[in-house]
């Protein structure tokens, strides 16, 4: 009896392991189906009406309109503008001039040593850093690009020290390139009246590709610096006689409610 359940015990069926259950796995949003408008944007004929109005009231691109830091060529407006990050227009201009009294073509600019750009741009800060991106960027032109400056926005953004806002602005300004470049008052402005609801420069910049009719690329840059250097103030908007207040969803949360606003 004994021997029958030690061996009934033994022949016993392993239990199969349990298989796990799986969850249904969860729907992919389509970012393209939620941005067309951003939450707290202007809507798409809002947006075409303000940029109506910033056509009618603000000057547009020139004929003198030139590089970044009026530089003649587009390798020196890829460093100026390189060096303009976080820097004042004032001290930029500095440290393009003592750079560029140095080496003007990436091949002068390697025989230059890492100090000794450094010292030269001091005046536009993070100089250690700089140095070391123009350096990296005349490599790179001359490894990569046979010594020419990319004219498209992905091959100006593969060169070292070279972000979104530098791209555009190069293509814009150096190209003539029909894009709005979003720089410190583009920024400002479009968060602040709707056009835009980013958190980022480059998100700003990636809602106004996709947002602005395709008229207002060419001089909407123009457009919204002027606005923002006449009207649209970074600390005293001139918000009661701005001609965009009725859009402006800044106003109408902050400022429709006072007396005498319009």
């Amino acid at each position: 009896m004994t021997a029958r359940l030690r061996t009934a015990k033994t022949t016993a069926t392993p239990r199969e392991p349990a298989v796990p259950k799986r969850r249904a796995p969860r729907p992919r949003k389509d970012p393209a189906a939620s941005t067309d408008t951003p939450t707290g944007a202007l809507d798409a004929a809002e947006v075409e009406e303000a940029f109506r109005r910033l056509r009618d009231h603000m000057p547009g691109r020139t004929a003198t309109a030139k590089g970044p830091k009026d530089q003649p060529d587009p390798f020196r407006s890829a460093v100026s503008c390189l060096l303009s990050a976080q820097s004042r227009d004032v001290n930029t201009a500095a440290a393009v001039d003592n750079l560029f009294a140095l080496a003007t073509t990436p091949d002068a600019m390697l025989m230059l040593g890492e100090d000794e750009i450094a010292r030269a741009i001091r005046p536009c800060g993070l100089y250690n850093m700089k140095a070391r991106s123009i350096r990296r960027l005349c490599t790179a032109l001359i490894e990569e690009h046979d010594r020419v400056v990319p004219q498209d926005r992905a091959g100006l953004m593969s060169l070292p020290g070279i972000g979104r806002k530098c791209a555009d602005i190069v293509m814009s300004f150096t190209f003539d390139e029909d894009v709005i470049a979003v720089d410190t008052h583009v920024d400002r402005v479009c968060n602040r009246t709707g056009i835009t609801a980013a958190k980022t420069a480059d998100r700003t910049a990636e809602q106004l590709e996709r947002r602005a009719p395709d008229w207002a690329r060419r001089d909407g840059h123009f457009w919204l610096i002027q606005f923002g250097k006449a009207v649209c103030h970074a600390r005293k908007p001139a918000c009661d006689s701005c001609f965009l207040n009725d859009l402006c969803r800044w106003f109408s949360a902050t400022r429709a409610g006072e007396p005498g606003a319009s």
